[in-house]
């Protein structure tokens, strides 16, 4: 765990400049360099608060985030995933070319994929696994239903396959139909 020597706010202007130099440059071409320069921070304190691009890169992203799943809980499944969408609606189209981007660059850099894994996308994943264990406990799906394991592989397949498939940004109508006619279905709702 890394000791913090920075504010909550001096942390998220760190964070914010970070995804906007990768909107802007990509993954390959961010450096600590560039960042330091545009944060006005020296690159030491970049490397003792992340220790490497990639942990700066995921937290910089986990951060950003416009809400957190863990936050989230209308009383119904259905409400909960609308809720997910709406909410992420401001930030999507952003947040896709982000994500296609990083996509192409783990292949290439075995440690942003480790570190997007364990700083994003394992805390996600354990945060919609406790909205669906509530819907469970809630008796709105059966414990035993098998799509339970890939409603985050449905969820992002939405995202990935409308852009592929249809040349157009995952919008909030499209994802709003997908819950209702693919997820929630797929779960016996």
């Amino acid at each position: 765990m890394r000791r913090s020597r920075l504010s909550p706010e001096r942390e998220g202007e760190l964070y914010e400049a970070v995804v906007e130099l990768l909107g802007e440059v990509g993954y390959d071409a961010l450096t600590m360099d560039a960042v330091a320069a545009r944060t006005h921070s020296s690159k030491a304190t970049l490397y003792r608060q992340w220790k490497s691009k990639p942990q700066l890169v995921a937290s910089a992203l986990r951060h950003t985030k416009p809400v957190s799943l863990e936050d989230i809980d209308t009383g119904s499944l259905r409400g909960d995933l609308h809720e997910i969408v709406r909410s992420t609606d401001s930030c999507r189209e952003r947040d896709a070319a982000l994500m296609r981007g990083l996509a192409q660059a783990i292949h290439t850099h075995p440690d942003l994929h480790q570190a997007l894994r364990e700083l994003l996308i394992y805390p996600e994943m354990a945060a919609l696994d406790a909205l669906l264990r509530r819907a469970v406990d809630r008796g709105e799906v059966a414990p035993d239903r098998p799509a339970l394991g890939y409603v985050v592989h449905m969820m992002c397949g939405a995202l990935i396959a409308r852009s592929l498939i249809d040349g157009e940004e995952p919008d909030l109508a499209f994802l709003s139909q997908y819950i209702d006619a693919v997820v929630l279905p797929a779960l016996g709702l």
